[in-house]
């Protein structure tokens, strides 16, 4: 059995609250929301980290950002801002290791961050 949380969410094998799927990635609320719109958008693939990811992973992140970029928009945040991160590596902030871009909308947002 996979022991990765994010792989055993894409299986379906975990209940989840997924807002889009695909071949690709699935996209998903976080469990523990830093904002009003807090959704994780995960590659199927498991992949540790951006550190892992080679130049014939750009067309998947790609499709990660734009599909953020649509679900910032379905949900009401395209006009107003929004924050799309990874975080890379333990000093990264990065506590699953399976990589994923975070998708932060509905309040300001600070600067620097953390």
């Amino acid at each position: 059995m996979n022991a990765c949380m994010f792989c055993r969410i894409a299986e379906r094998k975990v209940p989840s609250e997924i807002v889009y799927e695909d071949d690709q990635i699935v996209a998903f609320h976080d469990i523990n929301p830093q904002a009003p719109l807090h959704i994780l958008i995960i590659p199927r693939r498991h992949v540790v980290s951006v550190e892992e990811l080679k130049e014939a992973d750009a067309p998947l992140l790609g499709h990660m950002m734009l599909i953020g970029a649509k679900i910032a928009r379905d949900r009401g945040v395209g006009d107003s801002g929004y924050r799309i991160v990874f975080n890379t590596g333990m000093h990264g902030g990065q506590t699953v290791f399976h990589v994923h871009l975070h998708l932060l909308g509905g309040r300001p947002m600070s600067w620097p961050p953390g």
